[in-house]
């Protein structure tokens, strides 16, 4: 009965062979290696440090905003391209943290959530043939989009040894004039990098130079530690070349409420809307109203940015005691190290997902592994702790069992 279904399936998905490949990506090899270190050892905990996502709730008082307009009967259609409200928040948001001047009838739109707002951009710029350059590793949505236009991507390293920013220069000139997208991101996920203000200006000029739309996403801007990452909007020129996509998921506990914006250059704004328009009928309006409330609210972020500095902070003393080389936590709420050639016990690793399948299997901790340059280890803070008493608790067991063995490097 499927194969009438199978045989007519698009190309970009496989085809004929949609479902049929047997290669196991790595996050399926984390799932197996968490489901056999339980089997083979029941009743044991498994510390989770590869979620990506926060382990609060949102505030309370942005949750009785949501309560409070969700009683609305007037909010109940659909919202399209969003409700002014949210947007005058945003520019609001935009100009009191960073200085950045937005045009809240023009310049700046809603999206339920980034990764959407990812997706959806390369309908924007995209056309057969047309290069998007990203980061690696890196968040692969736009890139995978591009593909499935008939786009290619080039994949740009981010290297420790420059402080993993992309070099620009490397682009070769016929990709570089190929090139429609320039996606970047800080602070970075996974290095945890933030990005100079001489960064973006080389951005601005690389982009203007190659005429290339810059995406930046800042889903994590306003979790940094010690030194403030700008918008690359803050930038002179940014807003004639390119974008920045604002998430509330990091900084507000807001991950499932699926609230963003993109914001930025007029023209590239209405072309995301007229795409989204045809996509969805906009976010729900008593979470926009909420997401409203937390923007002019952010003060609440800084309970959050201190629990993250803490545990990163603990973590990364924890791995430093144990040998690994681990840069001071700037931004996010990872760290990203690199591998040990082995154990002194006899253990090899050839590369980071050998190195997160011993720690899951031997260990009981689960990370998230990344071979795209050079083999490195992202653990991530927001591990779930009922207080802070059990997250000592936790922070403890983590050293206890990393400390069980001695790497060699």
């Amino acid at each position: 009965m499927s194969e009438f279904i199978q045989n007519i399936i698009a190309e970009r998905l496989g085809g004929k062979m949609f479902g049929k490949d047997t290669k196991i990506y790595k996050f399926e090899k984390i799932k197996r290696a968490k489901r056999a270190a339980l089997e083979a050892n029941p009743g044991a905990e498994l510390i989770d440090m590869g979620v990506g996502e926060p382990d609060d709730m949102a505030d309370a008082s942005i949750v009785n905003v949501l309560k409070v307009e969700a009683e609305k009967k007037e909010n109940r259609f659909y919202s399209d391209n969003g409700i002014q409200e949210f947007k005058d928040a945003a520019a609001e948001y935009m100009k009191k943290r960073f200085g950045v001047d937005i045009d809240p009838i023009t310049e700046v739109n809603h999206s339920i959530g980034s990764k959407p707002a990812l997706a959806m951009i390369p309908f924007c710029l995209i056309n057969p043939g047309d290069y998007a350059l990203m980061t690696v590793p890196g968040y692969p949505v736009t890139g995978t989009i591009t593909k499935y236009l008939g786009g290619e991507v080039y994949n740009m390293p981010l290297l420790k040894e420059n402080n993993f920013l992309p070099d620009l220069h490397a682009v070769p000139e016929e990709v570089a004039k190929k090139a429609k997208i320039l996606y970047i991101n800080y602070p970075n996920n996974p290095t945890g990098a933030i990005a100079p203000v001489s960064f973006f200006e080389k951005v601005v000029a690389f982009a203007k130079k190659y005429n290339i739309a810059v995406i930046h996403d800042a889903a994590y801007i306003e979790l940094t530690y010690g030194e403030k990452q700008e918008s690359f909007l803050s930038v002179p020129g940014a807003k004639e070349v390119g974008i920045e996509i604002h998430s509330l998921s990091k900084s507000f506990n807001m991950t499932g409420w699926r609230m963003a914006f993109v914001c930025g250059n007029e023209v590239l704004v209405k072309a995301f809307a007229t795409v989204k328009d045809n996509n969805d009928s906009g976010q729900f309006i008593p979470i926009q109203k909420a997401a409203a409330y937390a923007l002019r609210n952010p003060q609440i972020i800084s309970g959050i940015t201190t629990k993250y500095q803490r545990r990163l902070k603990r973590v990364a003393d924890i791995l430093r005691k144990n040998g690994f080389f681990v840069n001071e936590p700037k931004g996010t709420f990872y760290l990203y190290f690199e591998i040990p050639k082995g154990t002194k016990s006899g253990r090899k690793f050839q590369n980071a997902e050998e190195f997160c399948d011993f720690l899951i299997r031997e260990k009981l901790i689960s990370s998230v592994p990344w071979d795209d340059a050079g083999h490195f280890l992202r653990f991530t803070v927001t591990f779930e702790a009922k207080d802070l008493q059990d997250e000592e608790r936790i922070l403890n067991e983590i050293e206890k069992r990393l400390s069980s063995e001695e790497y060699i490097f």
